[in-house]
């Protein structure tokens, strides 16, 4: 159906690299979420026990007239790429931020890939009569990585994250929900776990947020928590303060072999020029000592934070969220 709409240029325009379907509104996984919330491993995330949670029982909670749904994988695999290769450089100073920040020309993904799908949603509206959409993000009370597990896109890592077999885990999933049923996917099979025996994850994460037995974060533990959720002073992590991550982290998927695969074999690095945003949050935050980075937040008025990292996944912490995370990390 989708190919039918859009080239394969089209779609790699969006970024995305995978897409599937399904018409199933059930959660496999939604007894496993409630019971994670229940056991308090989501603190302080308490958004995820509000009214909304109940509503990630069902698709149809949040969209009644749900019939299918269309997912798809949005890869910053490329940006990863080249954001490993600059760590590795004399110009990095050392700090590190998950590569999803940078991903998107450094605009808050929220935001492009909402672009993205509304442009999708517009073209579908266009062609089929009566077909109405919903998108979802992880911002909505959907649970997404079941989501994109139900249409065949991949399985969850013992670290939680969503893997694919062809793209790793360095990828965003946005879906549209339609009122119309459109037929089967072209992955019409649920992927098989593919972890295996593999436990890397599982030592490499600095805090001990994984819990193995559940093959779910501890959110309390995890340095994307504490240097993303946290906006003001907190006390130091435990373990973060051998870590060099500023915002966010992606030590655990560093370690996963199918991302390693991938980052291994692909030659292909991103152009150097990637936008006004991408080059302000590399030249501000990875560039320049830690020292007068931290010098630099303190003179620097709220107001001025806000407007120059407006649009940013760095907007959302703020600057003394980031003053905090500069602090407590690794001298």
């Amino acid at each position: 159906m989708l190919e039918s709409l859009f080239s394969s240029d089209e779609l790699k325009e969006f970024k995305i690299v995978d897409w599937g379907s399904t018409e199933n509104p059930i959660p496999d996984s939604f007894s496993k979420f409630n019971s994670w919330v229940e056991e308090g491993k989501h603190l302080p995330l308490h958004y995820l026990s509000d009214h909304r949670k109940e509503k990630r029982r069902d698709l149809k909670n949040y969209f009644p007239e749900f019939q299918s749904a269309l997912v798809f994988l949005f890869s910053y695999q490329k940006e990863k790429q080249y954001l490993e290769k600059f760590y590795n450089s004399n110009e990095s100073n050392g700090l590190k931020m998950a590569s999803y920040v940078m991903g998107f020309d450094g605009n808050d993904y929220h935001h492009q890939i909402k672009d993205q799908l509304n442009s999708i949603r517009e073209r579908l509206e266009s062609k089929i009569p009566g077909l109405k959409c919903a998108l979802t993000l992880d911002i909505h009370p959907v649970l997404e990585r079941d989501l994109a597990y139900r249409s065949g896109l991949g399985w969850f890592g013992k670290n939680s994250m969503f893997i694919s077999k062809k793209f790793g885990s360095y990828t965003i999933i946005g879906s549209l929900l339609l009122n119309k049923k459109i037929g089967p996917s072209k992955n019409t099979v649920l992927e098989a776990d593919h972890c295996g025996q593999c436990r890397a994850c599982i030592p490499a994460c600095p805090t001990g947020a994984i819990d193995i037995t559940s093959r779910q974060i501890v959110a309390e533990k995890c340095l994307s928590t504490y240097t993303i959720e946290l906006f003001k002073d907190a006390d130091a992590i435990p373990g973060g303060e051998n870590c060099d991550e500023i915002f966010g982290c992606d030590i655990c998927q560093d370690v996963c072999p199918w991302n390693q695969r991938l980052l291994r074999f692909d030659e292909e690095v991103i152009a150097e020029s990637q936008g006004e945003k991408f080059q302000k949050i590399k030249s501000f935050f990875l560039v320049p000592p830690k020292d007068k980075i931290i010098k630099d937040l303190e003179k620097m008025p709220n107001r001025k934070y806000q407007r120059e990292f407006k649009g940013t996944a760095l907007e959302r912490t703020g600057r003394i969220g980031m003053l905090k995370n500069l602090k407590n990390c690794r001298d």
